[in-house]
């Protein structure tokens, strides 16, 4: 099935974007080595607490962010808003150093999701549905590679296919019983996978939130870039989904591998 000119534009931005994720990605590839470093020489319980943290944010981000939203599809997505709100968080939070991770980072990760999310209505999805919410929370593992990773793992799809179990048995379980019981292995195991992808900017954060001094612009920045970075993957990943629905998962995947081949030779 051929897609349509303007389908098939949107989608090559998209593979574009997906597989190149530009200086978000590059600053946490400087940053990672001396970031675990960092975090690896840390009292065992402040490390808990970042990790604990870390999860609690998810978990937060992704009951919040579509809560607060009308459902009405095909709104423009407020990206500038967001970016305002996440950056200011980031400078008020980065000004009261380490002690204030606890606090700013469920509010940040609530705002980058919740522009996510944002995003994902804009391209027709149903914020109110479990299978957008957690293709918003998606997002924090694309374009992000864990230290454990292999060739095999990196790049879009090969990142959706590493979470798909997770995600069919979290959904499975949510639409059971709801996101109350926290700690369900299957979210769990969903949120360790995410979170796997998601440390190194946290790590990032923690780096720049350390020295109160300089907390305020490290914060501001930091949260700056992330949400740049998660906008760009956002738009790519709820392209994709959209042509998906349109066209048949089959055919996009593959005329998205065809148009990810041209672009490498």
């Amino acid at each position: 099935m051929a897609l349509e000119p303007d389908d098939l534009d949107a989608l090559r931005d998209a593979v574009s974007t997906l597989e190149n994720p530009g200086l978000a990605v590059q600053i946490t590839n400087v940053l990672s080595r001396p970031v675990e470093y960092g975090l690896s020489i840390l009292p065992r319980d402040v490390q808990q607490r970042i990790s604990d943290t870390t999860d609690a944010a998810l978990r937060a981000a992704v009951r919040l962010a579509a809560s607060t939203m009308s459902n009405e599809r095909g709104i423009r997505p407020s990206s500038r808003f967001h970016k305002a709100m996440a950056t200011l968080s980031g400078a008020v939070g980065g000004a009261f150093g380490l002690p204030a991770l606890a606090i700013e980072l469920p509010v940040s990760t609530t705002l980058i999701l919740r522009s996510v999310a944002d995003i994902a209505r804009g391209q027709g999805e149903d914020i109110r549905s479990i299978d957008t919410q957690l293709a918003c929370i998606e997002v924090f593992a694309i374009g992000s590679q864990a230290p454990s990773d292999d060739a095999s793992e990196m790049g879009y799809y090969a990142t959706r296919a590493m979470l798909a179990r997770s995600v069919t048995e979290a959904a499975r379980y949510v639409a059971e019983k709801g996101l109350v019981e926290e700690g369900a292995p299957a979210l769990v195991a969903l949120l360790a996978k995410i979170a796997a992808r998601f440390k190194i900017p946290v790590g990032a954060k923690f780096a720049a939130q350390s020295v109160p001094a300089i907390g305020a612009a490290g914060g501001a920045a930091i949260n700056l870039v992330f949400i740049n970075h998660f906008q760009d993957m956002a738009r790519g990943h709820f392209t994709v989904r959209r042509l998906e629905r349109k066209y048949g998962a089959a055919v996009i995947r593959d005329e998205y591998e065809r148009l990810k081949l041209a672009a490498d030779n």
